[in-house]
């Protein structure tokens, strides 16, 4: 309700949801009524949505009806089988290319790509992004689901041995703007325009202290974004009491 009422105040165009919808592949009847309210409310504003699947998520079902969802401005990512191609929006400085990747594991991307080299994480994701053969004169906004190298991660969190699946940031170099999702706390990589916004949710004590917010993107003409943060105001917030 929080996001809703920020979508109308500030008018957003556009929302972006970057994975992890749901706890698990199969999820409970509340979880889906509640995606399903939360989306019928979100076109109620006006303001698109553009939704990609987690590694929590099942690709296959957060990607059904995708096609009869778009006829009303709701974007869900396809299950990952060839070139992600931009869903391209447009406001008074001209058109804005909005890619959406889901969380791809190598051996997804290894199908989709046989003839190339695809063993690690970071060639998987450098893979999905080369294809996209994006135009760097035009406005370019990526929406992700990946652990970026140098992020913070919590307890809350699924870890993986030895870092198997970190992903430089330097891949997404070619974007205006990458949206992340994956990590917990709401933090940015490298630079303001490389960020994960978090979740709106406290999962462990290891958050306690975090802020967790919603992130308003301004793209103005190429090259120019403003960012600003506003925070949620927890219904029940955490606390660590020594």
């Amino acid at each position: 309700d929080q996001i809703l009422g920020i979508v109308r105040e500030k008018s957003v165009d556009a929302v972006l949801i970057a994975g992890d919808v749901y706890d698990k592949t199969i999820p409970s009847e509340a979880a889906i009524n509640l995606l399903d309210y939360f989306l019928y409310c979100l076109s109620e504003t006006g303001a698109k949505t553009f939704l990609i699947s987690g590694n929590h998520d099942s690709a296959e079902r957060v990607a059904f009806g995708s096609r009869l969802m778009s006829s009303r401005q709701i974007y869900l990512s396809p299950v990952f089988e060839s070139d992600v191609e931009p869903i391209t929006i447009s406001d008074r400085y001209g058109e804005i290319h909005i890619y959406m990747l889901p969380f791809v594991k190598p051996s997804l991307v290894k199908r989709v790509y046989p003839e190339e080299e695809i063993i690690t994480y970071q060639d998987a994701v450098n893979a999905a992004v080369q294809h996209m053969q994006i135009d760097t004169d035009k406005r370019n906004i990526l929406l992700a689901h990946q652990f970026v190298t140098g992020a913070a991660r919590c307890d809350s969190e699924e870890l993986s041995v030895g870092g198997l699946d970190d992903v430089d940031a330097s891949i997404f170099d070619g974007f205006d703007y990458v949206a992340l999702g994956h990590l917990h706390g709401p933090q940015k990589i490298g630079k303001e325009t490389v960020r994960y916004s978090g979740t709106p949710l406290k999962y462990s004590f290891s958050e306690a202290n975090q802020k967790k917010s919603v992130v308003i993107v301004d793209v103005e003409e190429k090259g120019k974004i403003n960012i600003q943060q506003i925070p949620f105001l927890p219904k029940h917030d955490m606390q660590e009491i020594r």
